[in-house]
Order: C-alpha cells, then structure tokens, then sequence
C-alpha cells in the first residue's frame, strides 16, 4: 500500500499534467481522490483544490510566458471580470438558490461540448478570427504564437470581447457561490466565445486559475482547513507534473486537445446539472 504522503504526490503528479494541458483546476482529480479513497474531510480537500489549482497555476505560467504561448493583456483585461464575479457569487450565495446556478452552467458546459463535438468532427479546426474588432484592437488583445505542432506562426484576432467579459463574470459567480474552479468556463470563454486558438486560450487560463485561487486560499488558511501535511507533497506532485505538462501540450494537434477536453467538460457539465437535482455521478 502507498503510503498517504505518496499517493498525494501521484495524484498531485497526474492533476498537474492534465491541468497544465488543459488549462483546468485540479480539484476534479484531488477532491474526489482524497475525499472517497483517502476518507479525508471534504473542507481539508476543499483547500487542497485550491493549492492544487495554484500549483498548476505556478508550474505553467512560466513555461508558457518563455515560449510565448500565453495572452498576458487578455488574462489581465478578463480577470477583471472573474475577481468582481466571485465577489458578486461571495456575496449572493446566502440569497440565490445553488441547485439553480448547478442547472444554468451545467446547460452552458453541456452546450459548449456539443460546439467542440462539431469542431472535432469537422476535417480541420476552425481557423482563428481574422476580423478585426475594435475593443480588442484598442486594448491590444490580438496575439501571436508558434505552434510547435505545425512548426507554424499564427497571428489571431480576438473577437466578440463583451461576450467573453460577460463569460467569465458568470465563471467568478459559479467560482463565488459553488466553491467550483472555473477553468473550463475560461477555456470556453477564450476558444468558443472569443474565438482565440485553442493552444493560447489553454495557456492564459492557466494563469487566470492562479490569480483567482490565490485570494480564497487566504480565507482557507485562516480557518485551518488547509494542512500543511495534505498540502506540501500534493503541492510537489503538482509543480512537478505542471512543468511536464506545458512540455506536452504544444507538441499536441489542437484536435487531440480537443478530444481530451470534450469529456472533461462533458462530464463537469453533466456533473453539475444533475447535482441541481441532488443526483451525484
């Protein structure tokens, strides 16, 4: 048997590989590890999450910033939106009812992989937008990136910014009131909304996720529901799958990226549909 230590350090190894990848919180791989076969407390998994999320968060961001993969002026511009949101969804959660936000964003995550399922199925990926809009080219939002899959350069617009803004002020409420990451909800924001390469939308989640966890791990510390000996090696686990992570994820097509995210958000969404009927999967 694996000793407790051990095994946190194996999930933390396989939670911080997928989140670098995917530019998604770790806490559907920790949680349901520690709380169903460690039998550790939901609140000390809870915290764990957290420092999961800021882990992945840490690992990555700086691969991704040395390889120019990420969008520091869209994370910055869009973080906005996420930070007020999670006040706004602190603040509601004593007053609107869970099950109803559970139904809202279990429907948008089950809808947003059913537009990924058409874009898989598709002979290509859709091309990024070309058009040029005028909040983002006033804010300078339009990027660049190699990838290192194609060997290519890819100059990208980004478009519909009102939309994405509005996108991720929902995924700070659902992060506010459901103590849920919002990674994928950043990922759909940027990729389906906005309509930035997938690679990109991926890499500046990563850091969006970091900034985000970083103000509830406070309160989580200071109500002694983070512990230090769940924390550290999950931590190193983290830290150590990240950096391997963000050395996978630009050598994948897009498509395979797509094909291992599709899944995931699937069942995030059915997950939390059926949760607003207090059916758990």
């Amino acid at each position: 048997m694996l000793s407790q230590a051990a095994l946190l350090v194996l999930t933390g190894l396989f939670a911080g590989i997928l989140g670098a990848i995917m530019g998604i919180g770790g806490g559907m791989i920790v949680t349901p590890v520690m709380t169903m076969i460690m039998g550790l407390p939901i609140r000390y998994a809870i915290a764990a999450s957290v420092i999961a999320v800021i882990a992945t968060s840490s690992g990555s961001t700086i691969a991704y910033l040395r390889d120019d993969l990420l969008n520091l002026r869209v994370a910055m511009f869009l973080e906005i939106a996420t930070t007020v949101g999670a006040i706004v969804g602190a603040i509601a959660a004593g007053f609107v009812p869970g099950k109803i936000l559970y139904w809202l964003f279990g429907a948008l995550l089950i809808f947003s992989t059913y537009n990924m399922i058409r874009k898989l199925i598709g002979k290509t990926d859709s091309k990024p937008a070309t058009t040029n809009d005028a909040i983002a080219s006033k804010l300078r939002l339009n990027g660049i990136y190699f990838d290192k899959a194609t060997g290519k350069q890819t100059d990208y617009s980004v478009t519909n910014v009102p939309g994405g803004f509005t996108m991720m002020f929902g995924a700070g409420v659902a992060s506010g009131m459901l103590g849920i990451g919002s990674g994928a909800f950043k990922v759909i924001a940027m990729d389906t909304i906005m309509h930035m390469p997938l690679k990109p939308s991926s890499a500046t989640s990563n850091l969006m996720m970091g900034v985000t966890a970083a103000a509830s791990a406070t309160v989580y510390f200071f109500n002694g529901s983070m512990q230090p000996q769940i924390a550290a090696p999950l931590a190193i686990g983290i830290l150590i799958g990240a950096t391997i992570g963000t050395r996978i994820m630009p050598l994948l097509p897009t498509r395979v990226l797509r094909m291992i995210f599709i899944p995931i958000i699937g069942y995030m969404g059915l997950q939390m549909f059926l949760k607003g009927f207090g059916v758990s999967i």
